[in-house]
């Protein structure tokens, strides 16, 4: 048994220096697969070379970043696409809407977003959903599909609780990262809320470092730091945060056997 991290950008674009040492740190971690998040067009070329360099602990998922949706978002759209036919590409993501920082492309967003919904639905593969400051808009547009057709990941989940119980009601566990782990942390009492069997571990690497590393570059080595928060939370071993979020995981991305 092993952590999966379900979402991480250990490629080398984000770890141009001693790349290969970080992702051996995870690896020495027990954290493996690891789940490569894409968020342009630029990022699959990163993704085939990690899947390359450690065949056996790295997966893909494809898809275009909200905050990396332009006006050029259908000639992204189009470049990304193929790349789904690749069998190490488990997943269509990070996609969904961020309107934390600019609104500007809100229509743009909505529209890359329903058509990515798309390719998962026709694929059957799971996602990688990233949602923030846009919850009310993101759960509109995931209700236009049928019961059954969506299932996924809701990657650093940042809503409140009427949010977190339709997700998991409609088939989507919740990614929970570092931030669990910061003081006074909402995630914290959410989580608890909504019980380890709806959650899955991720680092969004090099993204929140959880404490006692915060404001430092994050790495999947990071990994057992969020499950040690939750075996406290849930007041189980850790042990047993491993065993069911990795279950949760391989369930979702369909890793029903080792690579």
């Amino acid at each position: 048994m092993s952590y999966i991290d379900t979402h991480t950008h250990m490629y080398r674009e984000e770890y141009p220096e001693h790349w290969e040492e970080t992702v051996q740190r995870a690896l020495d971690a027990q954290v493996s697969p690891m789940i490569l998040a894409c968020v342009n067009s630029k990022t699959p070329a990163f993704i085939a070379e990690a899947i390359q360099k450690f065949p056996q602990h790295m997966f893909g998922v494809i898809g275009l970043h909200p905050e990396d949706t332009k006006e050029n978002f259908e000639e992204e759209l189009s470049l990304l696409e193929p790349h789904l036919d690749d069998p190490n590409i488990i997943g269509v993501g990070e996609i969904g809407l961020d309107y934390y920082w600019d609104r500007t492309y809100e229509k743009e967003q909505r529209e890359a977003f329903y058509r990515q919904l798309c390719w998962a639905r026709d694929r059957r593969l799971p996602l990688s959903l990233h949602i923030r400051s846009a919850y009310a808009d993101a759960i509109e547009i995931l209700k236009q599909f049928k019961e059954g057709e969506l299932q996924g990941v809701m990657h650093c989940f940042s809503g409140g609780i009427q949010e977190a119980e339709w997700a998991v009601k409609h088939g989507f566990c919740l990614g929970v990262g570092g931030t669990v782990t910061f003081k006074n942390s909402k995630v914290q009492d959410l989580v608890a809320q909504i019980g380890l069997e709806h959650l899955v571990l991720e680092t969004d690497a090099p993204y929140l470092a959880p404490v006692p590393h915060r404001g430092t570059p994050n790495e999947s080595s990071y990994i057992p730091l969020i499950a040690a928060k939750l075996s406290n939370i849930f007041q189980v071993s850790i042990e047993n945060v491993m065993e069911q979020t990795t279950q949760n995981a391989r369930a979702i991305f369909k890793l029903n056997n080792e690579k």
